[in-house]
């Protein structure tokens, strides 16, 4: 598989009460275009530090990260500010959508932010369509049910064209029924549009939906599971 994203010896050191404490402790991962790519662990596992580094949030301690072919490692601030804006969405567990902003404001936000230069209402529409959304555009966010915000968020996230999506347990608050969902949805984006997606979960049941899982536990890789051979 080609890969978007390549890890080599990340350690993320932070400082606890005057001593330090690594969060991450080498972690070795490969994260294939056009796919999904689960984080699996538990609360304090590391792997919200880990999606973290490779969403460019934040920086290793040590190690190497190449994105999308480009050692970012040393990347400076404004460097990965820019890469934030065009290349990559997020979706965190708590959807954050603007309360004063409807649904396709919500959407078209994240086009200002980032520069896009297409036809903005085209593409606000094709996403909210892609999610299942085109009806309830102009609902505020208190007017739709969690599952339907958390599809606004994905919209948003999608809605510039970036290469990849990280995730932050995004089915976290969702019913199981909802979650499904919401999982089949980043399936059927990742055929269409040929994005990559990351996703953190300690869900049991997200597993097998998952092209690549790897399983943290302490800030380390414990297991990593190629689904795609098992499928193919």
């Amino acid at each position: 598989m080609e890969e978007m994203i390549k890890t080599s010896g990340i350690k993320r050191c932070f400082t606890v009460a005057g001593n330090p404490f690594y969060a991450l402790k080498g972690i070795d991962i490969m994260v294939p275009k056009s796919a999904l790519t689960i984080l699996k662990g538990r609360s304090g596992s590391g792997k919200t530090t880990l999606l973290n580094i490779i969403g460019c949030l934040d920086k290793p301690s040590e190690g190497t990260l190449i994105l999308d072919g480009e050692d970012i490692s040393k990347a400076d601030d404004k460097k990965l500010e820019r890469l934030r804006r065009e290349k990559l969405g997020y979706i965190f567990q708590s959807v954050a959508l603007i309360p004063v902003m409807n649904a396709y404001q919500n959407v078209e936000f994240s086009l200002r932010l980032s520069g896009y230069t297409g036809n903005w209402d085209e593409r606000v529409k094709e996403c909210l369509d892609m999610v299942g959304l085109s009806k309830r555009s102009s609902h505020m966010p208190e007017e739709l049910s969690g599952g339907e915000q958390q599809r606004v968020a994905i919209a948003r996230s999608i809605v510039h064209k970036p290469k990849v999506i990280f995730a932050d347990e995004p089915t976290g608050e969702l019913d199981s029924a909802t979650s499904i969902k919401v999982i089949t949805l980043f399936k059927e984006l990742i055929a269409k549009e040929g994005i990559t997606i990351v996703m953190t979960t300690h869900d049991p049941k997200m597993m097998e939906y998952g092209d690549m899982v790897y399983e943290i536990l302490d800030g380390e890789i414990i297991s990593a599971t190629d689904n795609t051979k098992t499928k193919n």
